[in-house]
Order: C-alpha cells, then structure tokens, then sequence
C-alpha cells in the first residue's frame, strides 16, 4: 500500500521523500494558500514534485465544466508528476472526461460510496480519493465503505485506484489497509505519530540499557 502525504510544505514532503516514507503527495487550495504567497502557487507545485519525485495531486479550483478543462490542462502542464484532482459532481463531469481523454491523469474527489467511485472509473478517473472522515461523521463505517469500493472497482475498474484520505489513528490506517485501499494520504503530523507505537518508549528504554552494559564490557574488554 502506498502512503501519500496531505501537505503542501516543502520541509514536510522533503523529511517523508528523504525518509523514504512518501509514494505521492496530495494537496488542498488551503494547503497551497498556508504555503505560498499570492502567484507564487505554481512555483510551489513545480518544488513539490521536484522535492519528492512522486504524483503530486493538485486541485481544479472549478466545478463548471469548462473551466475544469481549462484549469485542469494548465495544471498538466506543470509536469508528469502531476495529478488533476477533480470534485466528481454533475456539473464538471464533461471536463474530467476531456482532461482523461487527453491523458491527463485525474484524481475523482467528492466520492462517498461504490456507486460514484464505479461512474467516476468509468469516465476516465485513475484514482478516487475517499474523505474517511466526512463519511464517520454520518455514521458509516469507512473501513467498510472502502471494502465495498475495492470489491466493486476489482469488477468495474481495477485500474482505479483507492486513496483513503486522513485516517486518524493507526488502528484506521491499518483498516484501511486491510480493507484494500491503494493508498492512504496522511498528514505530517499523523505519519510522524505513526512511528511511534504505546511500547515504542518501553522497548527503547530496555535498548539503550542493553547498549549502555554492552558498551561498558567492551571497554572493560
């Protein structure tokens, strides 16, 4: 499974892409806004790709349809690492299916459930990003929900693939996981919180006093 980090810090993606912890990167409006100043968007895009080496998934900022087209185009044309995140809604459906028809890879966002991730597939998407927490926030299972996705994308599309979006914890990174997600796109904060496991401190301690004996007997030695 591959791990995509939610951030548009140049300092984050460079500590995951150094710590071979990245496989793509996966931006907001409102991350790329934090980190740049106004016109200088597109100059932080180009250093994100070029920091990590990975996709980097970078937002339309429209839903109508031609200007989805016009923005998703723009945004391709700032490399191959590239991925055009679209919202699958009615209204900008036409320009994800033009973007896919002319090879530009897109990434369908605003999906919830089987029935839109089998017709945002069918359209050209390669990826379908699922918000983990929008869907808890209703009641629903999301470890489940991915389950159904891959069953009915391993059928419909098996090209597409699932990017599960901000699992909070790390019992629901590895839900994910089981469940089939392609992908999951954690925060920085999250990944780091990852590392760290309840008897990570304890076994540390127990390591560092081995070390710290062992040292003194070679010394003696």
């Amino acid at each position: 499974m591959k791990i995509f980090l939610a951030s548009a810090s140049r300092d984050e993606v460079r500590w995951a892409a150094t710590n071979g912890l990245v496989d793509g990167v996966i931006t907001s409006p409102a991350l790329l806004g934090a980190e740049s100043e106004p016109g200088d968007t597109r100059a932080l895009v180009l250093d994100l790709g070029a920091i990590a080496g990975v996709p980097v998934h970078v937002s339309v900022q429209a839903v109508d349809s031609g200007d989805v087209y016009r923005d998703g185009r723009e945004l391709a044309k700032l490399g191959d690492t590239i991925v055009v995140q679209v919202p699958f809604v009615e209204d900008a459906l036409a320009g994800l299916r033009r973007l896919c028809a002319d090879g530009v890879r897109v990434a369908a966002t605003f999906v919830f459930g089987t029935a839109q991730a089998v017709l945002a597939a069918k359209a050209g998407a390669s990826s379908v990003v699922i918000p983990l927490a929008e869907l808890e926030a209703v009641g629903l299972d999301a470890p489940r929900v991915i389950a159904e996705l891959r069953a009915a994308l391993d059928v419909a599309a098996p090209d597409c693939d699932i990017i599960a979006l901000a699992p909070a914890t790390a019992a629901a990174f590895a839900a994910c996981a089981v469940a089939g997600a392609d992908a999951v796109a954690v925060s920085p904060e999250t990944l780091r919180e990852f590392l760290v496991h309840p008897l990570t401190d304890r076994s540390l301690d127990r390591f560092l006093n081995e070390v710290s004996r062992s040292h003194a007997s070679w010394i003696a030695g």
